[in-house]
C-alpha cells in the first residue's frame, strides 16, 4: 500500500495549485484583527508579541500570517510543498519574517526539544494513521505549561457518509482498525468533508481526548465548531451540521514532567 504521506503530500500539492478553501490567504482585514480572526473563543494569550508559535500542518498561508502580524515569532510545518511554498509568498509579500519546515505532523524529529509556547493546528489529523505520534511529537517540541490548540474532524462525522431526507446513515463501522484508511468520500457529502484524494483515517474521542491526556496535556476546554441551519437541504454543510457536528476543537495545556509523573505514581492501579 502507497505510504500515506506520500498520498497526502501529493493530493495537497493538487489542493493548494487549485485553489482549496483550505489553502487561502489571509485578508486585510484578517491581518488587521489577527488574534480575533484566529481565536474568537479567547483561548490563545491575549499578548503573542516575541512568542515562539509552531503552526502545525498548518501550510497556506492564513494561520502563518495572522500569528505574524500578531508578532509572534512563527515556525509553520507541512508535508506539502505547495502549501508551504504559499507560507513564502505571503510572508514576503506582508514583511514577515516565518520560517517554513516541510515534515510530516507526526515526525517533528527536526524540531528542538521545548521550543515553542504555543502549538496551534488546524483540522489534519485524520491525514495520520497514528493520532498518538502527533500528541507525543506536540509534547516534546511544547515547554512545559505551553498551549496546544489542535481542531479534528469529529470521528462520528467521518463515519456518517450517507444523507437521506431525515438525517445520515452511519455506515462506517466503528471497529475497523486505526490504521485503516477510510474509503473514498460518498458523493451525498458536502464540500469540505473530505478532501478528494487524500488518505484519511477517522480517529475515535478516545484516541483524541485520552491520547492528550496520556502525552503528558491537561484538556482545558472543548467546542464543537458548527453552522446548523434549518432552511438547509439535505445532504448540505447547513444541514449536516444540525446532525452531526463535524468538528471538535481542544484547548490542552503541556504539564510539567513532575506532575505528569505524580499523576501516574497516584492512578496507576
Amino acid at each position: 500500500m502507497t505510504d500515506p504521506r506520500t498520498v497526502n503530500a501529493a493530493a495537497w500539492d493538487r489542493l493548494a495549485r487549485g485553489g482549496a478553501s483550505f489553502a487561502r490567504v489571509a485578508t486585510d482585514a484578517e491581518l488587521a484583527d489577527p488574534l480575533g480572526t484566529l481565536d474568537p473563543r479567547g483561548w490563545l494569550p491575549r499578548d503573542l508579541a516575541g512568542r515562539a508559535v509552531l503552526c502545525l500542518a498548518a501550510g497556506g498561508g492564513w494561520q502563518s500570517t495572522l500569528f505574524a502580524a500578531a508578532g509572534a515569532d512563527v515556525t509553520v510545518v507541512d508535508i506539502s510543498d505547495g502549501m508551504l511554498a504559499r507560507d513564502r509568498r505571503e510572508a514576503s509579500r506582508h514583511g514577515f519574517a516565518v520560517r517554513c519546515v516541510r515534515a510530516s505532523m507526526d515526525d517533528l524529529a527536526g524540531l528542538a526539544d521545548e521550543a515553542f509556547d504555543v502549538v496551534h493546528q488546524p483540522v489534519s489529523s485524520c491525514y495520520v494513521p497514528d493520532v498518538s505520534a502527533v500528541f507525543r511529537g506536540v509534547a516534546r517540541v511544547l515547554r512545559p505549561g505551553g498551549l496546544y490548540v489542535s481542531q479534528h474532524k469529529q470521528p462520528l462525522s467521518l463515519r456518517a457518509t450517507s444523507a437521506t431526507e431525515r438525517g445520515y446513515v452511519i455506515d462506517v463501522p466503528g471497529d475497523r482498525p486505526s490504521g485503516d484508511a477510510l474509503p473514498p468520500p460518498s458523493r451525498s457529502l458536502p464540500p469540505g468533508y473530505r478532501e478528494a484524494g487524500t488518505a484519511e483515517y477517522a480517529h475515535s474521542l478516545e484516541a483524541l481526548i485520552g491520547g492528550l491526556c496520556r502525552a503528558g496535556f491537561v484538556v482545558e476546554d472543548l467546542s464543537e465548531p458548527a453552522k446548523p441551519d434549518r432552511k438547509a437541504a439535505p445532504g448540505t454543510a447547513g444541514h449536516r451540521d444540525r446532525f452531526v457536528p463535524p468538528y471538535v476543537r481542544l484547548k490542552a495545556r503541556r504539564a510539567a514532567a513532575a506532575t505528569v509523573e505524580e499523576n501516574a505514581r497516584l492512578w496507576t492501579p
